[in-house]
């Protein structure tokens, strides 16, 4: 793709089609993706790496949006990370494994109630393990992708102001350095420069959710299945530590993200972290973010086990209120990408995914506009209205996750309409995968945009909408004390068991059933449900992952 060159005296200075502002993850994979696609991308960082980065855990959902991407922009080194095992082998040995999310309830001053425990896990027999990222390693791989397929790149650079005219954009450095691009793309985070000159964050931030955050990392954090011992009867079929594990209490939770859950880690570390709604859990004005996170510890006899012993590496990082807005997400040579825009909570893991889905939709219009030299608003309305419904669509499930902790019963209701509809939106998007691997019809790409429900994984079956509505309402209700926990319960799992979308043996309907453990009997009697008595739409996606599981398992192996 063409670069217009700007005479400033003698000289000529070099105009990007792109600059990106933030080389973490998100502007790195973006910054390759329109270098490989042709254009000339300027990469802008007031830092350099390695850089520090929480958002670690990876979902199944991720890794299919990564393999599309490798696979449609032709950069294969996308497909690294969509599996724990590429993470390890190809960027460093310093990752850890994620096979399952799994939770624990805690009461205050009381040992852990083996009966409120949660688990789903992935069918290993079909997927890879997905991986617990060490970002720091992870970001500056995609950085040097990024420098590979041809960006220019810039660290120590803080953007001071940044000028629009009709033909471009001129990017400023508090030293007096200038860039030039014809588009600007901010993905540097909270603090947004974009955002800021154009006021676009809303206040009060418009999301329902509320929460702050202390997080570190930790040597020494002992193994969940040391620390925290059950009866056979009440202990998981894998072990809590080689996955996610989250220890929930009334309004927050703590979580465990192990780099050193594998025998190929060559990492001590463990990523530890606790979000708790600031409202019922305001900061003392004098107390350390350390002191801070202990004296929550020690509320929870088996938290307390869960972490006793470990060490910090770093400094402490406390926030405030971490959920902030921005009214719109685009404009005329701009965009704010992922975190530049908005930020919920990094329960359900959906932060890396949701960055993913929006540089997927984003990365084919730049390079679009880039040919053709229209870089309207209009162009990009659509991906506005994309990364808008993802946040607004997390924060209804976050903030109805946080209402039913204090209530086991309607937890575990929560957890199964969450866990189902990840599921499905998983084959959805290998469904759309495959068709296009097959035949190279972007249609199929494009299906997974068009959809009545963007911000649900599941985004669209109406069915699924209705069901997750309802949730959202019972536990508005059970917040507001209009029912009990039982009874909120009680509705959703009546929900699910009359929903025919929801498939059978499978766990989603067994509400005393604590471990959703997709063995192969069990996914052999949902195969046989789906294939006799689901709803067409559900028996496509469902069938359709079968066959492709089987056809990788011939080959020897897994489907992602």
């Amino acid at each position: 793709m063409g670069t217009d060159r700007l005479e400033t005296g003698k000289a000529e200075k070099t105009v990007y089609d792109v600059a990106v502002l933030g080389s973490g993850f998100a502007g790195s994979m973006l910054g390759a993706i329109l270098a490989r696609g042709g254009a000339k991308v300027l990469l802008l960082d007031a830092k350099s790496h390695p850089k520090f980065a929480i958002g670690e855990s990876t979902i199944p959902n991720m890794l299919v949006t990564l393999r599309t991407m490798a696979l449609r922009y032709d950069v294969p080194e996308l497909m690294t990370l969509s599996t724990f095992t590429g993470c390890q082998k190809i960027i460093s040995a310093a990752h850890g494994q994620k096979i399952h999310f799994g939770f624990m309830n805690h009461q205050d001053g009381q040992p852990q109630d083996p009966r409120q425990l949660t688990m789903f896990n992935f069918p290993k027999l079909l997927l890879h393990p997905a991986a617990h990222m060490l970002r720091q390693d992870t970001d500056a791989y995609l950085y040097n992708v990024a420098v590979k397929y041809g960006c220019t790149t810039r660290t120590g650079f803080h953007a001071d102001d940044i000028d629009f005219d009709d033909s471009g954009v001129t990017i400023s450095s508090e030293r007096g350095e200038q860039f030039r691009a014809r588009y600007v793309v901010d993905a540097s985070g909270y603090r947004s420069p974009l955002a800021a000159k154009f006021g676009l964050r809303e206040d009060p931030c418009r999301f329902k959710h509320h929460s702050r955050a202390i997080w570190n990392h930790m040597l020494g954090v002992p193994r969940t299945d040391d620390a925290i011992r059950h009866a056979k009867a009440d202990t998981p079929p894998v072990p809590w530590y080689d996955g996610t594990v989250h220890h929930l209490f009334d309004h927050g939770w703590f979580w465990v993200i192990a780099f050193d859950n594998h025998p190929s880690s060559r990492n001590p570390l463990c990523s530890v972290g606790l979000t708790l709604d600031h409202r019922r859990y305001p900061k003392t004005p004098g107390v350390m973010p350390e002191e801070d996170f202990w004296r929550h510890v020690h509320r929870f006899p088996d938290v307390a086990r869960q972490f006793a012993g470990s060490r910090p590496v770093r400094e402490w990082v406390a926030t405030d209120r971490l959920q902030y807005s921005s009214s719109r997400t685009v404009g005329d040579r701009w965009v704010l990408l992922a975190h530049a825009a908005a930020f919920i909570d990094p329960l359900f893991s959906r932060g890396l995914h949701n960055t993913c889905e929006a540089v997927n939709v984003l990365a084919w219009r730049i390079l679009r506009a880039v040919r053709d030299g229209d870089f309207s608003a209009e162009r990009f309305a659509d991906v506005d209205s994309r990364q808008q419904a993802l946040f607004d669509g997390n924060d209804k499930l976050v903030n109805a996750a946080y209402q039913s902790f204090s209530s086991h019963e309607l937890w575990s209701a929560v957890f199964r309409i969450w866990a189902w509809g990840s599921n499905a939106g998983t084959f959805r998007s290998l469904e759309a995968f495959r068709r296009w691997r097959k035949d190279g019809d972007d249609a199929h790409l494009m299906d997974l945009e068009n959809v009545e429900n963007p911000g649900l994984h599941w985004s669209d079956h109406e069915g699924y909408s209705e069901l997750f509505n309802h949730m959202v309402e019972q536990c508005d209700a059970y917040e507001a004390g209009k029912v009990t926990g039982q009874e909120a319960a009680d509705a959703l799992y009546d929900h699910l068991e009359r929903a025919p979308f929801v498939p059978r043996h499978w766990g989603w309907t067994e509400r005393d059933l604590r471990f959703i453990n997709p063995t192969l009997g069990r996914v052999s009697k949902t195969m046989w449900w789906a294939a006799t008595k689901a709803p067409d739409d559900v028996r496509r996606l469902m069938l359709g992952f079968l066959r492709e599981s089987s056809r990788e398992l011939v080959r020897g192996r897994r489907v992602l």
